[in-house]
């Protein structure tokens, strides 16, 4: 059973950095590209970034290009996201996801607020 929990999100203010966390199980982590989405209130899933199966390549979206950075470790299963000079726009729960847009799990609260 796939099993993806996220941690480390909280209320941040505009400026601040935050490190999020993913933690994978139930299916072979290091063979699957991973993703962050986002979903802001009253919005859609959006992209936020990309990590292919070694953790060699990422990919990032528009909106936050510059400001995170993603990263994994396939002996333990999991999956960071780091984002800096956060943004009210920011604010959002994110997602980890093994197939891009298929959120299976509850998500982290972001909020980034003076």
């Amino acid at each position: 059973q796939v099993q993806l929990v996220e941690s480390g999100g909280g209320l941040v203010h505009p400026g601040g950095s935050l490190s999020l966390s993913c933690a994978a199980s139930g299916f072979a982590f290091s063979h699957h590209w991973m993703y962050w989405v986002r979903q802001a209130p009253g919005g859609g899933l959006e992209w936020v970034s990309s990590i292919d199966d070694t953790g060699e390549k990422t990919y990032y979206g528009d909106a936050v290009r510059g400001r995170i950075t993603t990263s994994r470790d396939n002996d333990r299963n999991t999956m960071t996201l780091q984002i800096r000079n956060l943004k009210p726009e920011d604010t959002a729960v994110y997602y980890c996801t093994k197939d891009r847009y298929v959120v299976m799990s509850e998500g982290i609260q972001v909020t980034v607020s003076s």
